[in-house]
């Protein structure tokens, strides 16, 4: 078995000067009067984050700050595939019987979203967690795959078998955006291991008058609540506005892959667009977007590869995303309902995706939920797997709460 080894984020020097070059001669295209965002990120903003990628941010000190979260690598065997050097950032608590938690994060983040989360889980706050959030294959710090058909089985068996490596036997999930599609196919796969998952972007489909009777009549004659409400147009403008980028990226990924790994404005302006659009007016500063953008600019794989998973899934059709969707019995579900998520799901939509024993709904927060609203997510995870809980003690002899605490409830 190989080794797991601590790892330090270190970018060359000539490849931050190779960066200051192109952000140094870059061409930009012209932006029609008015235009404001209706056609894209806004000229305006992305001269001035790109100046100020160029003069004024220090990628050293990002990096530092970086470095301070416990990363690892190690390699990880995927069936039909070489191995894969896998970057990982692993906290374990101080808690003797804190619960297993995998953190999977999505497109365009990274194992970096869980940057906030991470000391308030580990924290002896109970129920603690040991927290595991990788950078996923073609992400981030990790290898890249050169070989086609890695889909949604072989990012779930990535970090399956890079929990086993760990000695979780059994966890919990938690993910989103992507890390919602991998950690849901983990249920899918191997359910003996995953005994919870909460997610925060949920696809769930309208239940029938067959298939979900309950959520049928509950749905056609319960009004929408607010957030509900707000939802049906959030809905309409991802539709309509937001989801060219994933036709795109799922259909030609290595057309889009030219202007992306060769322009670092470009890259910046395909990323900023999304992180303006899905959050809930986070306020955002500029240090902030262009780490985000670096770590996919300086990424192992390059700029390029992480649009792969969108072509392999639309692809895949036995395991592709629409096999996430359906309602999965083995595995207790968690979910969290942000108002300004892509897709907001009426709740009786969310509980035909599996046995649901956590539900909330927040007020504010979008697409980000582990960066925007991380005290928020961290109460439900709490809630969730807390006394009392709907998924209190999945993870035998892991409750979260320490030895001690165990035996005197004993």
């Amino acid at each position: 078995m190989a080794v797991i080894e601590p790892f330090t984020v270190s970018i060359p020097d000539n490849q931050l000067e190779a960066l200051s070059q192109k952000l140094a001669t870059t061409t930009f295209p012209n932006e029609l009067d008015g235009a404001g965002s209706d056609y894209g990120a806004p000229l305006a903003d992305i001269k001035r984050l790109a100046k100020f990628w160029r003069e004024k941010y220090d990628w050293r000190t990002a990096e530092t700050k970086i470095n301070e979260l416990p990363n690892f690598k190690t390699l990880i065997e995927v069936d039909g595939f070489p191995s894969l050097d896998i970057h990982f950032v692993h906290q374990k608590s101080a808690i003797d019987g804190a619960i297993p938690l995998l953190f999977v994060h999505g497109w365009p983040g990274s194992f970096l979203e869980v940057e906030k989360i991470l000391p308030l889980l580990t924290s002896s706050t109970t129920p603690s967690f040991h927290v595991v959030a990788p950078s996923l294959p073609n992400f981030g710090f990790s290898t890249a795959v050169n070989k086609r058909g890695f889909s949604l089985p072989q990012y779930a068996e990535t970090c399956h078998q890079l929990m086993l490596k760990l000695g979780y036997t059994h966890y919990v999930t938690q993910g989103g955006d992507w890390g919602s599609h991998i950690t849901r196919t983990m249920c899918l796969l191997y359910p003996d291991h995953v005994r919870a998952a909460h997610i925060n972007m949920i696809l769930g489909r309208a239940p029938t008058l067959f298939s979900n009777p309950i959520l049928y009549l509950q749905h056609k004659f319960s009004p929408y609540n607010t957030r509900e409400s707000r939802g049906v147009d959030r809905n309409a403008w991802f539709q309509q506005e937001g989801k060219g980028y994933q036709h795109e990226q799922a259909t030609k990924p290595q057309t889009l892959g030219y202007a992306l790994a060769d322009s670092p404005v470009g890259l910046l302006a395909w990323i900023y667009e999304k992180l303006r659009d899905w959050t809930d007016d986070y306020p955002w500063t500029d240090d902030e977007i262009l780490t985000w953008v670096s770590i996919y600019w300086h990424s192992t794989a390059g700029p390029a590869a992480n649009l792969r998973i969108y072509y392999e899934s639309a692809k895949d059709t036995r395991f592709g995303t629409a096999r996430t969707t359906p309602y999965i019995p083995t595995v207790p579900l968690g979910i969290s309902h942000f108002p300004r998520e892509l897709t907001v799901m009426p709740k009786t939509w969310g509980r035909t995706m599996g046995p649901v024993v956590f539900e909330s709904e927040k007020d504010h927060g979008g697409h980000f939920a582990a960066h925007e609203c991380p005290e928020e997510l961290v109460r439900d995870l709490r809630q969730m797997f807390g006394k009392g809980g709907g998924a209190e003690g999945v993870v035998e002899g892991k409750n979260g709460y320490g030895v001690e605490k165990v035996r005197a409830k004993l």
